[in-house]
């Protein structure tokens, strides 16, 4: 379980207690770690108090452990200063760290740590970013631009930039958008990592989407499933005109081929009916309904058995 910043008995700034993770953890754990708690606390999908500062402090925490020589430095420091400083993510957090009687912010001592012990390293590439970004099933129709907003820290304390992503349409959830060179910066002059985004759909009042189908609930009128009708159904690609069968009953499924998300192989619409019953709130309606219990011989649980 991952502890975060203003939690009773948590190091702040001890970033294998903030991803859940032992200090032995291996660079895979340590990934899976962040990309799942990453999509539990993500802003646009999480229902968890201080959902944002929770991300905030998973990225600054992953972009340390991300990175070999990161980490090495970080286990240097802390092997060196305990404890660490009280930790205020607010405006000018980077420069709360003092400890052990020397200045300086945290990240200023890891950089420096960085430089002492990989000076003469190779180029290093950024370490990948992999976020959950939730999309509403319109987008997945239409297409969409968001913008997102990342922080990471860097030399100088951390710092945001919100970028602009494109969501094409046809797009289904659990698929991944790459957004090259948008990830962690890279060491010795070498390249920044890629963004990766993962689509999730945001909940849907009216519609359930599995794959490339989506299913609607329709409301119907007795008469209109008794008699047959035709009549009008706002969908994700528009309204369309549907011929209600006669004799239908609730729960019926109607599929309307090809209107899923139209993704290469596009989907299929499944329409699901359902009866609603006029209200007997006035003496029209009560004669109505007493008229049909008289003269229908209708038991709607007659198949229930004994």
């Amino acid at each position: 379980m991952a502890n975060f910043a203003g939690a009773p008995g948590v190091d702040e700034h001890n970033y294998y207690q903030t991803l859940g993770v032992e200090r032995a953890a291996s660079a895979e754990d340590i990934k899976k770690a962040y990309r799942k708690l990453v999509r539990k606390y993500h802003p646009d999908v999480s229902k968890e108090a201080h959902a944002d500062r929770k991300t905030k402090q998973l990225n600054e925490a992953y972009a340390v452990l991300g990175e070999a020589e990161k980490r090495a430095a970080y286990d240097a420091l802390l092997a060196e200063r305990r404890p660490w400083p009280a930790f205020d993510s607010g405006p000018d957090w980077a420069h709360a760290f003092e400890a052990g009687g020397h200045g300086g912010d945290f990240f200023s001592e890891l950089f420096a740590h960085v430089g002492r012990r990989g000076r003469a390293a190779s180029r290093m590439r950024g370490e990948d970013i992999h976020l959950a970004i939730a999309i509403d099933l319109h987008d997945a129709y239409h297409g969409a631009t968001r913008a997102i907003t990342l922080r990471a820290p860097g030399p100088g304390g951390s710092r945001e930039r919100t970028i602009d992503v494109r969501v094409p349409k046809g797009i289904t959830a659990g698929q991944q958008l790459r957004l090259a060179g948008q990830g962690h910066p890279g060491s010795g002059g070498g390249p920044p990592g890629d963004l990766y985004l993962e689509i999730e759909f945001a909940p849907q009042r009216r519609y359930r989407v599995e794959g490339r189908d989506v299913f609607e609930t329709v409301q119907v009128a007795p008469w209109e499933a008794a008699l047959g009708a035709d009549i009008e159904v706002p969908t994700p690609a528009g309204a369309v005109t549907v011929n209600v069968p006669p004799g239908s009953q609730g729960g019926r499924k109607l599929r309307l081929k090809g209107r899923g998300i139209p993704a290469r192989a596009a989907g299929d619409l499944y329409l699901l009916l359902e009866l609603v019953l006029p209200p007997a709130n006035s003496a029209k309606a009560r004669e109505l309904y007493q008229t049909m219990a008289r003269e229908l011989a209708f038991d709607p649980r007659r198949n229930m058995g004994a």
